[in-house]
């Protein structure tokens, strides 16, 4: 289908809208909003952008984002580098850098298995983890996929991987969001509630319940 405007501004909206999340409603939006700024605004976001992809790349230990060979988190020497937490995604440690819950060291896989857009185990950094793995300083890895089928797939996979080295493996609990309904939870989001679900109370003398 043609686009509605002609030259530069169709030219902007199509690029725009490419972008994760970005619909023609949107990239539309976006794109009038630019050419209503000022130039040195303007000038401002297309250096940030060429910035970027000019001086940012991957840690060459984690594969966080970084402008260093190393990533701040890597390099921090107050962290623990007895526990590995694994994520999809570099963005995924932002997430959970704010809980201020975690204080071991990162792995970013650089993405999730997912037959169907083509993505084996060989196209993420699982053997970059399991040489981190190999010297034994490592105790435990708390594996932090998303709680999807792809996320769960690939979990499954570093699991058989990670168990005969000997090493603890953990996930992530999860499960029903605070002010959820039940009737609209998922499967797999059921599942893991009811595997991660918390005893409160067990009558003194009485069995193990059936699971």
């Amino acid at each position: 289908m043609p686009g509605v405007y002609d030259g530069a501004v169709q030219d902007l909206i199509d690029e725009l809208g490419r972008l994760p999340g970005v619909g023609p409603k949107s990239a539309q939006r976006i794109a009038f909003y630019i050419l209503e700024q000022d130039p040195a605004e303007v000038d401002a976001l297309s250096r940030a952008i060429l910035q970027v992809k000019e001086r940012v790349h991957f840690c060459e230990r984690c594969g966080n984002v970084t402008e260093a060979t190393i990533c701040s988190i890597c390099a921090d020497p107050r962290r623990l580098d007895s526990v590995l937490c694994v994520v999809e995604e570099a963005k995924d440690i932002v997430a959970i850098e704010r809980t201020r819950e975690f204080r071991g060291r990162y792995h970013v896989l650089g993405g999730s298995i997912n037959p169907i857009q083509g993505v084996g185990p060989d196209d993420l950094r699982i053997r970059e983890l399991l040489t981190r793995l190999s010297d034994g300083a490592i105790e435990e890895v708390i594996l932090a996929m998303d709680p999807n089928i792809e996320g769960e797939a690939t979990a499954a996979y570093l699991i058989r991987l990670i168990v005969p080295l000997g090493v603890m493996v953990s996930r992530l609990a999860s499960g029903l969001p605070v002010g959820g309904d039940l009737e609209y939870a998922d499967e797999i989001t059921l599942s893991r509630a009811f595997e991660g679900r918390q005893r409160i109370h067990t009558p003194s003398g009485g069995d193990e319940p059936r699971r």
